[in-house]
C-alpha cells in the first residue's frame, strides 16, 4: 500500500482557471513546479494534480483541453520531481492511460468510483495502479439536487463495500476511499458523515482497514455555514480537520500542507499522550 505513514497529507493543485478556490489554482508552468516544490517542502506526501474542475455546477472540459492542461506539468514532475508520489484528479481512463505512458506510475483520483467511464477500472487494474474511489451521486451539474438519503453513513458505507468487491473481482489491488464531502450532499449530511467516518473503515483482510480521505479543505459546507468566503476558510478547515483524524481519517487532501502537517503533529501528540 501507498500508504507507510497515516495519517498523511496529500496536496491539491488545480490546473484548470476553473476550480473553487483561486488560492489552489497554477496556470503558468512556473506557478506549478514552484507550488509542487513548496508543498513538498512543507511535508505533502502525495500532491493531486488536476485538469478538469468538478466543482459543483462545473462543466467538465474536453478530453483533448484536460490534457493539454496536464501535459506541462507532467514533463515538471518527470524532469524536476521524479522521486515524488502524486495523483491525478480524473474520471477518464484515456487520460490515465496517456499520463501513465508519459511518467509511469501514479495514483488515480476519480470522484466518480468508475461510473463516469466504463473502462477506469480495467484501465487501472490492468496498470496495476492505486486507485482512489469517490462517493457521488449524478454529475457535477445536478448532483446537488440528489441529496436523497435514508441514512447517509451507512448508504455511503454500503456503497464502498460493494464498491470494493467489484475492484478486488476486476484485479485493483490498492484502494482509498473518499466519501465525497459536498458531492451530493447537503451541509447537514456533510457534517454526519464527518462524525461518522470510523463507520466507513472497511476490513481489508490484512488486520487493517481501506484508508480514509477526507477532502473538505475551504469547501462550502465551511464557508457557506459561516458566512465567508473560501479564501477566508483556513482557520475553520483546519478545525475540522483535527476532527476528521480524530474520528479515522487517514489523508487530509487540503490546499494548505503546512497547517494540515501541523494539525497531524497535534494529533499524534493528543493521541501518544492520552
Amino acid at each position: 500500500m501507498i500508504l507507510k505513514d497515516v495519517p498523511i497529507v496529500m496536496g491539491i493543485i488545480n490546473l484548470s482557471p476553473d476550480s473553487f478556490f483561486q488560492g489552489s489554482r497554477c496556470i503558468t508552468e512556473e506557478e506549478f513546479e514552484e507550488r509542487y516544490a513548496l508543498m513538498l517542502s512543507q511535508g505533502a506526501a502525495i500532491i493531486d494534480i488536476g485538469a478538469c474542475s468538478t466543482r459543483p455546477g462545473s462543466v467538465p472540459v474536453s478530453e483533448e483541453e484536460e490534457w493539454e492542461l496536464l501535459k506541462p506539468a507532467l514533463k515538471k514532475i518527470l524532469r524536476v520531481f521524479p522521486a515524488s508520489t502524486f495523483s491525478l484528479d480524473t474520471f477518464r481512463s484515456s487520460i490515465v492511460e496517456r499520463a501513465f505512458d508519459f511518467v509511469g506510475d501514479f495514483i488515480v483520483n476519480d470522484i466518480s468510483a468508475g461510473e463516469d467511464d466504463p473502462n477506469m477500472l480495467q484501465t487501472v487494474a490492468r496498470l496495476e495502479l492505486p486507485y482512489i474511489a469517490m462517493h457521488k451521486k449524478g454529475t457535477p451539474l445536478t448532483m446537488q439536487s440528489q441529496c436523497n438519503y435514508n441514512d447517509v453513513t451507512a448508504e455511503v458505507a454500503d456503497y464502498f463495500r460493494k464498491f470494493i468487491s467489484r475492484a478486488k473481482e476486476i484485479g485493483i489491488k490498492e484502494v482509498i476511499i473518499d466519501p465525497g464531502f459536498g458531492f451530493a450532499k447537503n451541509t447537514e449530511q456533510n457534517y454526519t458523515l464527518l462524525n461518522n467516518l470510523s463507520a466507513l473503515k472497511i476490513d481489508d483482510g490484512n488486520g487493517g482497514h481501506y484508508p480514509i480521505l477526507a477532502g473538505i479543505s475551504r469547501k462550502s459546507m465551511i464557508y457557506k455555514l459561516l458566512s465567508i468566503t473560501p479564501e477566508e476558510a483556513l482557520c475553520a478547515t483546519t478545525a475540522l480537520h483535527l476532527q476528521a483524524l480524530i474520528n479515522g481519517a487517514d489523508i487530509l487532501r487540503v490546499h494548505d500542507v503546512k497547517e494540515a502537517k501541523e494539525v497531524i503533529t497535534l494529533y499524534e501528540t493528543i493521541i501518544k499522550n492520552r
